[in-house]
Order: C-alpha cells, then structure tokens, then sequence
C-alpha cells in the first residue's frame, strides 16, 4: 500500500499520518472485495490523512454500508474526528445512509459527540440532509433536540431553512423546543423567510410565537413578501389567537417534554383525543 512517510497523530494515538491510501479509495468507492483483501493483507484500518479522515469516514459519506462493516469488524475506531470534528456517524447522516447510521451505533458511535465551531451534530446533518428515516433513528437513539451549532442554532431551525417540513414535524413531536432561538431568531423566522406555510402552520399549532422579534426588532411576518400565502398565514394568526382547546394541547405537550408522546400513548383517551394531542392530522383539520 502506498503512503507517505508517516508520523503519529496528534488528535488521538489511532494510527499514522499518511496521504490518502489505496484503503481509503476502496472504501470511498464502495470496491468491497478489494477492501477486504487489503485489510486481509494487513493494511490498518485506522490509517488517517492529513485531515484526519479515515477509511470509515470515507465508507459513510459515499454511503457504503458493506464497506463500513468490514471495516468496523477489523477493528476501526468508530469515533474518530476529522480535523472539522466530523464522526463517521456525522458523514452517515450527512449522506442520508440509514444503513451506516444504524450499523455505527450497533458499533457503539456517539450520537451526541461534543460540537465545535466547524461541527454539527448527526442529528444536524440528518436534518440538513432531510432522510426523515436518519431522522427518527438519531431521535430515538438520544440526541440532543437543542443541540446549538454555531450556524445553524438548533436542528429545528435548520429543518426549517432546508425546507423539510417532515423532520419539522418529527423534531415537534419529539419535544423540540419551538420557540428556541438563535440570535433571537426562531424557527418561525426561519420558515417565514423560506414561504414554508405548511412548516409555518405546524410551528404555530405547536406554540411558536407570532410575535417574537429578532436581533432586528423583526418578527416572522416581516419576512414575507405582501399578499403571498406565507404573509396571509402569519397575518391570520396575529389576528386570530389559538383557541382555549389549542393551548390546553400545547400546555400538555409543554409540560411533558420530549415524554410527550410516549406518555400521552399510555393514556386511557378516546382515539380522536389521541390523535389531537400527538398532532397526527394536518393542522388544517386541527383547527375545530
């Protein structure tokens, strides 16, 4: 295998240095049969670049699963940070493989791994990426809900700027907090600003405020454009306050936090109750 000279790393004592090895094409490239007659010939799995990515970093952002579980059975660190602090679970999610996702956390991968000022969290990634399956799967597997990443605040608010309103609506169900903020600004800004009614719709039968105003002094109306359906949503509902029923709803969910749905599931309810406080029909047909 050809590699330059290497020298030790100074993130954590996993392998070498090297330039990008014939381990790390493989695996990139989805060639299973050539990576395992390398591991077979004693080529470390934990070889790092100078970026410090490794063959299973590689495997995961190409969404090679086949190439990720050799690898992890020979041995690969399933932690390991690029030198942007990315995890091979990070390149999972990012490249919407639910299969790498799950077989990195079978592996014991860190759904939480600690955020740095060039790093978003798995669930960000899924997020950012828009697999509502990568989605339900870091939710249930413990992430973080109000994760912060310096950009993009919490994964609600990227949900919203990417304009995926199913893993909105997961992220809400859940328990996110729809009224987090970053610099002020809240998810509703964010769906404002991208004329999103349907996220729009949902943020504000979850609680969101009309009123909010950011670092500008703005609120979320002030983001759309005069007469578009996002203005005339958000207009509607700076006019006409939730009904009593709508924040008794909110109250509850509120109250038991990210045990909403679980707790409300166990409860001896009619199916149509049910079906109102886990939010299970469109908002539009909510509104009785």
């Amino acid at each position: 295998m050809a590699v330059t000279a290497a020298r030790r790393s100074f993130l954590c004592d996993i392998g070498s240095w090297a330039d990008r090895t014939v381990l790390h094409e493989a695996a990139s490239q989805g060639r299973t049969l050539e990576l395992k007659q390398l591991i077979e010939g004693g080529a470390s799995v934990n070889m790092v670049t100078v970026d410090n990515i490794t063959p299973l970093h590689e495997a995961c952002i190409q969404a090679h699963p086949n190439c990720a579980r050799l690898l992890l059975e020979a041995g690969a660190q399933v932690d390991v940070r690029t030198i942007h602090g990315s995890t091979a679970l990070c390149n999972a999610c990012a490249s919407g493989s639910l299969q790498c996702a799950k077989l990195l956390l079978e592996y014991g991968a860190r759904v939480n791994p600690s955020l740095t000022a060039l790093t978003a969290s798995p669930l960000h990634e899924a997020c950012i990426q828009g697999n509502i399956e990568v989605v339900r799967l870091m939710i249930a597997s413990g992430a973080r809900l109000e994760a912060y990443d310096v950009y993009f605040g919490p994964p609600l608010h990227i949900a919203c700027v990417k304009g995926h309103v199913d893993c909105v609506k997961e992220l809400l169900t859940a328990g996110a907090n729809v009224n987090s903020v970053k610099f002020h600004e809240t998810a509703l800004h964010n769906a404002a600003r991208a004329d999103l009614v349907d996220a729009m719709e949902l943020l504000v039968e979850f609680g969101a405020n009309v009123y909010a105003s950011d670092n500008r002094g703005r609120k979320p109306s002030d983001y759309t454009t005069p007469g578009s359906p996002a203005h005339t949503c958000l207009l509607y509902y700076e006019g006409h306050p939730l009904s009593l029923q709508q924040l008794c709803r909110i109250t509850v969910r509120r109250m038991l936090g990210t045990r909403a749905s679980e707790v409300i599931g166990q409860l001896d309810i009619s199916h149509r109750t049910h079906s109102y406080l886990q939010y299970c029909d469109h908002p539009s047909t909510l509104l009785y």
